[in-house]
């Protein structure tokens, strides 16, 4: 005789805040299908969430943007909440971000509101059991309906129940572990973006780069997850508009208005705007945790310091 089946038990979602989604390192190999990359967008806070608790970098966590999460636990698992300082409690009783936090079952988890940065990454041990498909990724893109829990590119809900597996008693005893206070972001720091130079840089009169690295850029109300809009001192563009061409993550394209704009993990595949170069990756976690109005300023790095700074990133969380 066949046993029922058991249903799932995980994280139970109470309130899922502003605006929360699964997201992992985003998918590879797949703009050429017309699809973005999407994936964490602050890869620094995201990845630490899944060291704390030894996941493997892939692994699945919730991106949280300006709080407001409650959870309720079904299993006895850790946590590791990372990025924004929020207010932080389980069972009403403050906890430490960038750390690992044991849960029982019944045990209620609650985010406030940020006090600096904008996005939080709540990773579990072993992480989240859901699909990763198109590219080996779970990442969330609400425009393109894919990812995600039921892979529809829906937000997490109130009332989703985010299945994880439960601990084992051995587990739960080991060393709890946190983030060295070193390596924790500083999200009120002066933002300094730093920018590679791009194929098209000299359609880019010398007045119009001198004002994009000298004077200051705002962050503009209509930044989201495809891109950062700026408003600050007008570039001029020699030239007509581009025929349309693929789009790295972090380039940085100048509209008809002359206004900057850094494309983000959620950006389009292609577009026909000229590009001035591309905030490199390690600078685009330090923009994902700034909000609309903070204050931006660019600097110049080469290929060759961009790449290190990448392989450094990826040696110590990926080991490759």
């Amino acid at each position: 005789m066949n046993k029922p089946k058991q249903s799932p038990l995980g994280l139970k979602v109470m309130s899922a805040g502003f605006l929360t989604l699964l997201q992992d390192a985003g998918r590879n190999q797949v703009m050429h299908q017309g699809l973005a990359n999407g994936g964490a967008m602050d890869r620094h806070a995201w990845a630490w969430a899944n060291r704390l608790l030894g996941n493997a970098y892939n692994t699945p966590t919730l991106e949280i943007t300006f709080g407001g999460l409650q959870l309720e636990s079904q299993v006895a698992t850790r946590i590791a909440i990372t990025g924004a300082k929020v207010p932080l409690t389980v069972n009403g009783k403050p906890q430490n971000l960038w750390s690992s936090i044991v849960l029982a079952p019944g045990d209620q988890v609650h985010l406030g509101a940020p006090l600096a940065g904008l996005r939080s990454y709540l990773a579990v041990t072993g992480g989240f059991n859901v699909s990763q498909n198109l590219g080996a990724s779970c990442a969330t893109l609400m425009r393109e309906g894919t990812g995600g829990q039921n892979e529809d590119g829906q937000k997490v809900a109130a009332g989703d129940l985010l299945p994880c597996k439960a601990l084992t008693s051995h587990a739960l005893n080991q060393q709890a572990f946190k983030v060295p206070a070193s390596r924790v972001s500083d999200y009120q720091a002066p933002l300094l973006l730093d920018v590679i130079l791009g194929a098209q840089v000299d359609r880019f009169p010398a007045p119009s780069l001198e004002k994009f690295f000298n004077k200051a850029y705002q962050i503009s109300p209509q930044t989201d997850r495809m891109g950062a809009r700026l408003d600050g001192p007008a570039l001029d563009v020699i030239g007509e508009r581009l025929i349309s061409e693929g789009i790295s993550l972090g380039a940085i394209q100048v509209t008809a208005d002359g206004q900057p704009i850094i494309l983000l993990n959620d950006r389009q595949t292609i577009g026909g705007y000229p590009k001035l170069g591309a905030v490199t990756p390690r600078s685009l976690d330090a923009l994902a945790q700034r909000l609309p109005g903070s204050e931006v300023r660019f600097n110049a790095v080469s290929l060759y310091q961009a790449q290190l700074a990448e392989r450094e990133f990826l040696q110590f969380f990926k080991g490759s």
